[in-house]
């Protein structure tokens, strides 16, 4: 195990409590009465409640100055400063407390509990005046602290050494969570997004339910999935790409209205936008159809826009989005016309192709005629429809599960919302035919054997539901992480999901003697790299000249290996620019 100079040093002082009797990590209650973020708002209107508080939280910031000190500590709900007098936290003869512990044996990143009294200090700032301290997590990691300067001309904050590299920001997203408060307060509007749907589905009457993750029939969309075996059953299963098929049937038994958050799981490719596994919520409510469903995601989305924002309008990027009703409505036909200037509503698969290929859109012969549409659309259509817009009444070919329109031969009776150019939701007057619904199934399976690896299974179970009888039906599937990155103004999937897939982390190459050497660094200095923790030819190569030269001169002093010349600035620069 390779440790840099502070994880090393950090592991020193974890040893260095224990021989004082401290335990770095211990298992009794420390008791919490107060938050930093109830100390902020409520202190200047209730000063007496705060004479005897008790707050724990992680060390963001110090400056120790003698026998008192000032410190930063964060709890979950923000930061608060606080104030250590040795004497008061060490009342007595022994003040290795404070001179040993807390200005030796901390660092920032450590979590510490406190108790004392809240004041404002003379320059107005509220504070808490330690009275004891006790060592509650040592921290053997550094943090990757996010200072702050002042813009000279405007004034305003800047923030420089923060973490923002995205890959290790998503990867590591106990840290970001830490020092990117911004971050926290995001996820909790995508909670409150969650309880705001939960709570209008939860008043209108329908019931929370569950539905198999495993399934050993896949179903409900057009995706390709996950496969798993399960040992004691002797079968192949799927993790589920959608629970549409399954709440079907709680339909059929008899309930009026069931909905389920679901996570669902489809093996596809990754981007800003789609993650393989992500949540959703479905609906499906008896006795309805797609255009009373359309008024309800109006109202739904109206709904946690004003929960979250208190307006309906809300900033996503450089758009102003506004969510109140009634939104703009589109057949798919009209769309593509609108944007395009073709009318493909009567074209057969050969001309859909030959429009497609005339547009610049990419197909193969694998794609069918609802597939070449969609293709059309996603090309020309969506990325443009930035208000809340719902797109109507899509070609049969395109929805498998959705019943015919009443009065539109060749579609059928289904809408889509899209909002800053994506798919926010898909809904249905769903297909309660039997006889159509295998037919639809065995399209699908002729679509597989052409090659498309989207195409649905025919579930014989699903369809014996069916035949016992599925009142008419309106279904709806709401993505959730679509719609939080709307709601909390964030570019990318991977913001509004707490551990989003990862390609493998690739662990660094340890750098031997000779790597270092064929990058002309003197045998004898090469420990001092290592001291300093460049470890790889990478830490090495993403090093300042100037600021590794002054570090290892530094270095061969605090070492006292002086029978060893510095390098100089050249040299240095040398190893850092090798080509």
């Amino acid at each position: 195990m390779h440790l840099s100079e502070q994880e090393i040093h950090r592991r020193n002082e974890r040893a260095e409590l224990e021989k004082l009797g401290i335990d770095p990590y211990p298992a009794d209650l420390f008791p919490v009465n107060v938050t930093a973020s109830d100390i902020h708002q409520n202190y200047e209107k209730r000063k007496t409640d705060y004479k005897n508080i008790s707050i724990a939280g992680r060390i963001m910031s110090r400056r120790i100055m003698g026998s008192a000190s000032f410190a930063e500590i964060q709890d979950a709900t923000a930061r608060i400063q606080i104030y250590i007098r040795r004497d008061d936290i060490c009342p007595d003869e022994d003040k290795t407390l404070y001179n040993t512990v807390f200005k030796k044996l901390l660092d920032i990143g450590d979590i510490i509990g406190i108790q004392g009294y809240v004041f404002t200090t003379q320059t107005g700032e509220i504070s808490i005046h330690v009275n004891s301290l006790k060592v509650l997590t040592k921290s053997l990691r550094p943090l990757p602290i996010v200072k702050e300067t002042l813009d000279e001309k405007t004034g305003e904050k800047k923030t420089y050494d923060a973490f923002t590299d995205p890959e290790q920001r998503y990867r590591m997203r106990y840290v970001d969570l830490i020092v990117n408060p911004e971050v926290r307060n995001t996820f909790v509007k995508r909670t409150q997004m969650v309880q705001s749907i939960r709570e209008f589905l939860n008043n209108k009457g329908y019931l929370e339910v569950e539905t198999p993750v495993l399934q050993p029939i896949y179903g409900g969309a057009s995706a390709r999935p996950f496969k798993t075996y399960h040992n004691t059953l002797d079968t192949t299963l799927y993790l589920r790409i959608a629970n549409e098929l399954y709440l079907k049937r709680l339909i059929v038994g008899g309930f009026d209205g069931v909905y389920e958050f679901a996570k669902d799981f489809r093996n596809e490719g990754m981007s800003r936008f789609h993650n393989p596994e992500f949540t959703q919520v479905e609906l499906y409510v008896a006795y309805k159809d797609y255009l009373w469903m359309m008024d309800l995601v109006e109202e739904m989305v109206e709904k946690a826009a004003m929960d979250l924002h208190g307006t309906t309008e809300v900033k996503v990027g450089q758009h102003l989005i506004n969510f109140q009703r009634p939104w703009k409505r589109f057949t798919m036909f009209e769309a593509i016309e609108h944007f395009t200037g073709v009318d493909i509503s009567n074209m057969d698969e050969n001309e859909l192709r030959t429009t497609a290929k005339n547009l610049k859109v990419e197909v193969d012969d694998s794609m069918g005629k609802g597939k070449l549409i969609d293709e059309i659309f996603g090309e020309h259509c969506e990325h443009k429809l930035i208000q809340p817009t719902f797109i109507t009444d899509y070609p049969v070919e395109m929805s498998p599960l959705a019943k015919k329109h009443r009065s539109k031969p060749g579609l059928v009776e289904r809408f889509e919302a899209i909002c800053n150019g994506k798919e926010i939701c898909n809904a249905f007057s769903e297909l309660n035919d039997p006889i159509d619904q295998r037919q639809r199934f065995e399209a699908q399976l002729e679509l597989g054997k052409r090659g498309d690896e989207e195409a649905m299974m025919l579930d014989e179970d699903f369809l014996r539901a069916l035949e016992y009888g599925m009142p008419p039906t309106a279904g709806l599937g709401v993505g959730i992480d679509r719609l939080s990155m709307i709601l909390t103004n964030s570019p990318s999937i991977q913001d509004v999901i707490f551990f989003p897939q990862m390609k493998p982390e690739k662990k660094p190459k340890i750098a031997t003697e000779k790597d270092f050497e064929d990058r002309g660094v003197r045998s004898e200095l090469i420990p001092i790299l290592q001291k300093l923790g460049i470890l790889t030819l990478e830490d090495l190569s993403k090093a300042v000249p100037s600021k590794l030269f002054n570090d290892v001169c530094g270095m061969r002093k605090k070492l006292k290996l002086n029978d060893v010349k510095n390098p100089s600035l050249e040299e240095v620069s040398a190893w850092i620019g090798f080509e």
